[in-house]
């Protein structure tokens, strides 16, 4: 049986459904069958990231009970994808999602929905469909503010929430502290991305981050962020991840926490 991670984020531009192709390629180069959600009914753009432009049918189409689920999913490179309908009004229930999760986790290793960037019941839709939550944000102030109404959400849905993806990181001294941002929001950081122009090179090529600079720090942050939440390893040698293993950052420790607990649970 799969597992289902929603990628939430409830302000536009943080970089939410990059992250969330990104991390479903690294998850497929683990040997996992991934499935990616476009759960942004209200507009879509998960499929534009991949040139699946104007699909025939979409989740729009299966939500209504037009078509059968199978036939809206499509294959892009290493990855499958499920997306809704941009130019078609057709009236939706988005809290319906989640009856299709579990026929989906039949199919699939990792299933990874990509929300609405609002508050609204579209992104509670994502959540509720979703075995545990994954938060992206940006070192700022603005964004740390939804980033807490984020968490709040999905803490009153008793949706867990794994950790926080901080993309589009520069390391400069203008941005939140990393303890600013944990202390604030009470949620440990799993992954930092640091900003890099390859990101909008991959969108222009229709890849994944992942795929276009697949030695970019960036994406081996995705590569061990995957491995941590499958309970696998990802050790890349260089001189770089050599000195970091002298002195941790804050994501590898907490990545560490992440991987002992998990291996300590007991099974389902």
């Amino acid at each position: 049986m799969g597992k289902s991670i929603g990628v939430v984020s409830l302000k536009g531009g943080v970089g939410k459904t990059s992250t969330a192709i990104s991390l479903g390629s690294a998850f497929a180069g683990f040997g996992k069958k991934v499935l990616l959600i476009d759960a942004n009914f209200s507009a879509p753009n998960l499929g534009l990231h991949l040139n699946i432009i104007e699909p025939e049918v979409t989740l729009h189409h299966v939500l209504r009970r037009k078509a059968h689920i199978n036939s809206a999913i499509y294959r892009v490179n290493n990855l499958d994808l499920l997306p809704s309908s941009i130019y078609q009004n057709i009236q939706i229930d988005p809290l319906k999602l989640k009856n299709y999760i579990g026929y989906l986790k039949s199919k699939y290793d990792i299933i990874i929905i990509d929300s609405s960037p609002s508050l609204n019941e579209e992104t509670l839709a994502a959540m509720l469909a979703s075995d545990e939550i994954l938060v992206v944000a940006t070192p700022d102030h603005p964004t740390l503010s939804t980033t807490l109404k984020a968490i709040k959400l999905a803490k009153q849905r008793d949706v867990p929430i794994v950790g926080l993806i901080l993309n589009k990181v520069h390391n400069k001294n203008f941005e939140l502290t990393f303890n600013d941002i944990e202390n604030t929001s009470e949620v440990p950081i799993l992954a930092v991305i640091p900003n890099d122009i390859d990101f909008m090179k991959s969108l222009s090529n229709f890849s994944s981050y992942v795929d276009y600079k697949p030695n970019s720090a960036g994406s081996k942050e995705f590569y061990k962020l995957a491995a941590t939440l499958i309970g696998e390893k990802y050790r890349p040698f260089s001189i770089k991840d050599f000195l970091m293993k002298l002195s941790p950052p804050r994501q590898e420790i907490n990545r560490e926490i992440f991987y002992t607990e998990l291996l300590s649970s007991p099974p389902l």
